[in-house]
């Protein structure tokens, strides 16, 4: 299927969505966020796909090609003034739901930072179950810089992340991280080379696709939700998610593999 902004792919159970406006650095407008949905809607109704990848392309440029995540918004799109006031509130809306979206996703989503990742590019990684750069990529929050302000949630992820005070340094100095110091930071969970980044990213993403779809949506849910409840309720959430597991043929494959000791297979029934 083709998309405008974004290229879709898929090699065997993962899915791999590129962010794809190269002679822009992969920045962000509308279209890029509707064809952001439109590959969800595919990933979330095809049972064969367990992790998805979020990642940039090569940017386009006159000194050579480099990588790119994505510069943020397109704000040569923005400064044309052509929006009015309520499409301007559309289109923030759009961005914040987008990126709410990809939290709440039922599916593990993997932030592969390939290059550059600013603004609205960060607020995505950001909201991603695992954010993984190449050493050479870059991430940042300049907003305080251009009179603007973070957006994506990140005022409520980035404290829980990295901690109160970090969150305020990377926010009010927009300090711009490589992907080991982000690792050293918190922010990133891991980095590698640029030369040997997406074999270790879709490596890690094998790792997670072998397991349970069940007990992964469970797993997702729940550690999202539970610092925000009362001891009780999550006990009791994690309780009905057991007995839900209990219900699948994959929960009595997870037993038959490990009384057989040998690599479970699991189907998501």
């Amino acid at each position: 299927m083709q998309f405008e902004t974004v290229i879709f792919e898929k090699d065997r159970n993962i899915a791999i969505l590129r962010l794809h406006r190269p002679e822009r650095m992969n920045a962000v407008i509308e279209q890029m966020y509707i064809d952001i949905n439109s590959v969800l809607d595919i990933v979330e109704k095809d049972d064969d796909i367990r992790v998805m990848i979020l990642t940039g392309c090569v940017w386009k440029r006159e000194k050579g090609d480099k990588q790119a995540f994505c510069a943020g918004a397109d704000l040569k799109k923005h400064s044309a003034g052509d929006r009015t006031p309520f499409e301007k509130r559309e289109y923030i809306f759009l961005a914040h739901n987008t990126t709410k979206r990809i939290y709440e996703f039922s599916k593990p989503i993997i932030a592969a930072v390939n290059g550059p990742a600013r603004g609205a590019g960060t607020e995505m990684a950001l909201n991603c179950d695992f954010l993984i750069m190449a050493d050479e990529a870059t991430i940042g929050f300049p907003e305080t810089s251009l009179g603007t302000f973070i957006g994506g949630g990140v005022t409520y992820h980035l404290s829980q992340i990295v901690g109160m005070q970090k969150a305020k340094e990377l926010v009010y100095t927009g300090k711009i991280l490589n992907g080991k110091e982000a690792v050293e930071f918190g922010l990133a969970y891991k980095s590698f080379p640029i030369t040997l980044f997406m074999d270790n990213v879709i490596s890690f993403a094998e790792t997670l696709a072998e397991k349970a779809p069940f007990s992964m949506k469970f797993a997702k849910k729940l550690l999202q939700k539970a610092p925000h409840l009362d001891i009780d309720t999550v006990i009791t959430l994690e309780a009905e998610a057991i007995l839900a597991c209990m219900t699948t043929e994959d929960w009595h494959e997870g037993i038959k593999a490990f009384l057989e000791k040998r690599k479970p297979v699991y189907k998501g029934k």
